[in-house]
């Protein structure tokens, strides 16, 4: 970060904007992908009304074709191609980065992830960008010594962090060491267009399908998830799993899903870009994860209307209405999950009752429309604020 501290690069790029034009607002993230913050990202980008937020883009690498592929195209984009920040092209990444600021002239940066607020947040603050927001949506079970530390380096630099959940302010507050009133909640939407005439789910049938989409990494559990499969067909051979998702744990639960016997009744689907057409033909949903902040794959299961059974981990219960809107179980629980699956086997009436409150829950609070005029309010808000 010592070439990004350069005097040279002190100089102002932002010019307030007047009440009636639109805020200029620039978002800042490694690269593009179909993981959850990503999709959060671009579906807030889209949305945006441009009478009102004028948002840019900027990547810090972005250069592979999947990243390519996802962005925005009614938003002006510019790639860096800095994969190392202690790499010979930083500073000159610095420079094109400032130059593409003086065109647009932002008044807020928003950063997602620790490289790009590593390198964004410090820069911003010498070309004179007046608000630098940084998000941070998990609870930070995976964050190490180094990245405290840099953390408390880019402090200084960041005006306000953006979190989706009460639970992820309380763990900034707590571990972090943020003050509250510099940590805002504005919290995640869905698009609820994209389940419309769904059927609400049936545990009556012969074939009862249990879903869930995740990631395969260690903190999402579908190791967790084998083996409450393997007990729950010990019971109710009527079922079978299916998880819709890619990562680096696959080759570890290949061979658990072969050390358990799990077979055709247990399928890993890789990547599914229709995640609407997966869970159109799911029942039961499960989000067996050790941690969460605001799932998106909770509030797509819920949109869909399934009967869905979740750990009590990050914004969880409050989505799910605290068991009204489905249940809730312990993280770990493996027992748990199976004796809730028996019961929305044992009670259809039950199940689809769950997938139709939640459905009505998530329209009501967090439709992608909802998310976004949360966040055009608190961009308006913040640039009509004395610097």
């Amino acid at each position: 970060m010592s070439a990004l501290l350069a005097p040279r690069l002190m100089f102002p790029v932002t010019a307030p904007a007047p009440a009636t034009e639109p805020v200029r607002v620039c978002f800042m993230i490694d690269r593009l992908s179909r993981a959850g913050t990503e999709t959060q990202l671009l579906a807030l980008i889209r949305s945006l009304d441009r009478s009102r937020v004028q948002p840019t883009l900027v990547l810090l690498d972005g250069e592979d074709d999947l990243s390519r592929g996802l962005e925005p195209a009614d938003c002006p984009v510019v790639r860096l191609g800095v994969r190392k920040l202690a790499s010979a092209n930083a500073l000159a990444a610095a420079r094109r980065l400032r130059t593409f600021w003086q065109q647009c002239r932002p008044e807020i940066l928003q950063v997602y992830f620790t490289d790009s607020a590593y390198f964004g947040a410090p820069l911003a603050k010498m070309c004179g960008i007046r608000k630098v927001l940084r998000v941070r949506n998990n609870l930070g079970y995976w964050l190490t010594r180094r990245h405290r530390l840099l953390g408390k380096l880019v402090r200084p630099f960041v005006d306000l962090t953006l979190t989706n959940t009460d639970a992820g302010k309380q763990a900034l507050v707590a571990h972090d060491g943020a003050a509250p009133d510099d940590v805002a909640v504005l919290e995640n939407g869905v698009d609820t267009s994209r389940f419309k005439r769904f059927m609400l789910p049936d545990t009556s049938k012969k074939l009862v399908k249990v879903g869930c989409v995740a990631n395969l990494r260690t903190v999402k559990n579908i190791d967790g998830l084998m083996r409450t499969a393997k007990a729950a067909l010990a019971k109710h051979p009527q079922l079978v799993f299916e998880v819709a998702g890619e990562g680096e744990q696959r080759a570890q639960l290949e061979r658990l899903h072969a050390d358990l016997g799990l077979g055709n009744r247990f399928v890993l689907r890789g990547s599914v870009s229709d995640v609407p057409g997966f869970l159109r033909g799911v029942d039961i949903a499960v989000l067996p994860s050790h941690s969460e902040g605001m799932s998106n794959a909770l509030l797509e299961y819920m949109a869909a209307g399934r009967a869905v059974i979740a750990t009590d981990v990050g914004a969880n219960a409050q989505l799910l209405d605290d068991g009204r809107c489905g249940v809730v179980v312990p993280p770990g629980d493996e027992a748990a999950i199976v004796s809730a699956i028996g019961a929305l086997l044992a009670n259809p009436l039950q199940a689809a009752g769950y997938g139709a409150a939640a459905r009505r829950r998530v329209a009501a609070e967090y439709s992608r429309e909802a998310m976004t005029k949360r966040f055009e309010a608190y961009y308006r808000n913040l640039v009509s604020r004395p610097a």
